[in-house]
């Protein structure tokens, strides 16, 4: 399984009603793209402050490398990605990927 974490920095000027619709749009790809197994979202909580900016995220589960390949080129994931990178300070620099092999 692959566990595909995702940190960002949203721009002060976002809404909350808008990374509320940008993380639904995002869960929407669970069950709508396969091997998408599951999504969860939210705010850091760790009260170690290394966060270094990096105040939200969410980390997917995917069935393997092979779906999270198919899942980076679907054009949903890429609509929801494009809307999320521009919420961000300094877009696509606001957000670290890491992938884990689980």
């Amino acid at each position: 399984m692959i566990r595909h974490c995702v940190f960002f920095k949203f721009r002060p000027d976002v809404p909350q009603s808008e990374r509320e619709g940008i993380y639904a749009q995002l869960n929407a790809l669970v069950g709508a793209i396969p091997g998408l197994l599951s999504a969860k979202f939210g705010p850091n909580v760790s009260p170690e402050g290394l966060g270094k900016g990096y105040h939200d995220g969410f980390i997917m589960d995917l069935r393997d490398a092979t779906a999270r390949d198919a899942y980076l080129t679907d054009p949903a994931h890429q609509a929801a990605g494009s809307r999320l990178v521009a919420a961000l300070e300094g877009g696509r620099d606001g957000l670290i990927v890491f992938d884990l092999e689980v």
